[in-house]
């Protein structure tokens, strides 16, 4: 048995090991197999089912939990279709690694004429902690006086700048968060290394002019076209973990997003 730490995922004690129903007293008005998922998840985040690593096979599991293998592979569809993990034909299913460029890449969407992502040098401007602001209530759902650490920096491809973001994330889901290699890293390295797990991202996208500090930044005239992305992206239990603001110029790069 494991025990289950997060009471929010599984409607649970936090130290209450996993039982079946037909061993336990239904504690959850969730379906069985989402249920399931929810502590595959938990595996993930506490590190029990680390990056990469193979994972039991559905009759073991449904052993394990007492379940039908049906749905055992109901709760490893999901897992699958959240990219918790990946079935690869004849080898078996492993844990993603959100550290590695094909997982970092579904939140980072400029693209080259070639089609690929454009992986370019960051510069780190600002790190502070501080609390949040009106809008940053709003947008991250936060309460007045909490805490957020706010980052700004300037992403450069072979040495000419190209984007400038603005990142609010809430300090008590990024603890310790001050040194500039972690405010480089992209959102999904970054939440796995402290151990979320996340979900859907809502981009709102539209044109605007740049200003004479902004233009200054990106080395552009004042009044050049930039690509604005408003960006929030979600844990997989829809709490939202940072809000970007970037201003991106373009030039022979676009944009890409792809919904799946």
């Amino acid at each position: 048995m494991h025990n289950y730490q997060d009471a929010q995922l599984l409607d649970q004690s936090p130290d209450e090991p996993w039982q079946a129903p037909s061993a336990r007293r239904r504690l959850s008005s969730h379906p069985l197999y989402l249920q399931v998922r929810n502590v595959i998840a938990q595996r993930i985040t506490s590190g029990e089912w680390k990056p990469r690593m193979t994972i039991p096979s559905e009759s073991e599991l449904a052993r394990e939990f007492n379940v039908s293998v049906g749905t055992m592979r109901k709760a490893l569809d999901v897992a699958v279709s959240d990219r918790l993990l990946t079935r690869r034909q004849g080898r078996g299913t492993f844990v993603n690694d959100h550290s590695s460029t094909e997982h970092a890449a579904r939140y980072s969407n400029i693209r080259n004429p070639e089609d690929s992502h454009v992986r370019g040098e960051v510069t780190i401007v600002s790190i502070i902690e501080t609390s949040v602001n009106e809008t940053e209530v709003i947008r991250l759902r936060m309460r007045p006086k909490e805490r957020v650490h706010r980052i700004r920096r300037v992403w450069a491809s072979q040495g000419k700048p190209y984007m400038l973001e603005d990142l609010a994330m809430p300090a008590r889901l990024f603890p310790g968060l001050v040194s500039p290699e972690d405010a480089s890293l992209h959102i999904a390295p970054l939440a796995q290394k402290v151990g979320l797990l996340l979900g859907r991202h809502d981009e709102r996208i539209s044109i605007d002019k740049a200003a004479p500090d902004i233009a200054d930044v990106l080395k552009t005239d004042t009044g050049t076209p930039l690509l604005r992305l408003d960006r929030i992206v979600y844990s997989l239990q829809d709490v939202p973990v940072e809000w970007r603001l970037a201003q991106c110029l373009l030039e022979d790069r676009y944009y890409f997003a792809q919904y799946r």
